[in-house]
Parts: structure tokens; C-alpha cells; sequence
């Protein structure tokens, strides 16, 4: 099993989760809302207040889909392809594996 985590703006989750329920096995997601930043080396300008740095936070969503190795790299491929407009700050993708991983749910009826 693996973990498929990915950090993407908010305009592209539309466009991800249509992309990614067309996929055979794909096995649904959880998504948060977010913010973070970025380093500022790599394309914001040196803040000189201390306030621009406390609020210069951008909102993003955070995907985290638990899927079979075999579809894991399909997921990781769609994403990228998916949630990219060619500019700084799409987002970041990772996967990491799962040691073990199971469904919680009543499996006999019973008494609640």
C-alpha cells in the first residue's frame, strides 16, 4: 500500500477529482483545506516587515489517497499532469508506503 499526499491549488481540485474517478481501482480521498509558503528564495520578493511574513499565506488543499502499490504511480502521474498550471506555487506531490492500512466499518448487524 501506499500513501499519496498532495499539497495543489484550490481551483484544480474539480478538475483532479474527475480525473481521478475515471481511474480503474482508484480508491477515493480525503481532502483538507490548507496554507503554507513557499521559500522565499525561490520566487517571492525579500519581505521587509515582520507582518507580510506572519500573513503572506497562500490557501491550498491537501489530497491524501491510501491506494494498492499497483495503482499508486497511475494516481502520482495523474496529479502532476492534472494539478499544474506552469507557474510557481502548484503544489507538491509525495508518496510514501504503508505498512498496513484497513477499512473501519461494521461488518454484522448488531445493536448500535
Amino acid at each position: 500500500m501506499k500513501e499519496i499526499k498532495a499539497v495543489i491549488r484550490p481551483n484544480k481540485l474539480a478538475d483532479l477529482r474527475d480525473a481521478l474517478v475515471l481511474l480503474p481501482g482508484f480508491p477515493g480521498m480525503t481532502v483538507t483545506k490548507v496554507e503554507g509558503c513557499s521559500a522565499p528564495s525561490r520566487h517571492v520578493p525579500a519581505r521587509t516587515k515582520i507582518k507580510d511574513e506572519l500573513t503572506d499565506y497562500t490557501h491550498k488543499v491537501r489530497v491524501e489517497i491510501v491506494a494498492p502499490d499497483e495503482v499508486a504511480e497511475v494516481i502520482f502521474q495523474r496529479i502532476t499532469e492534472v494539478a499544474q498550471t506552469g507557474h510557481y506555487g502548484d503544489g507538491l506531490v509525495w508518496i510514501t508506503d504503508i505498512h498496513r492500512a484497513a477499512f473501519i466499518f461494521k461488518t454484522t448487524p448488531g445493536p448500535e
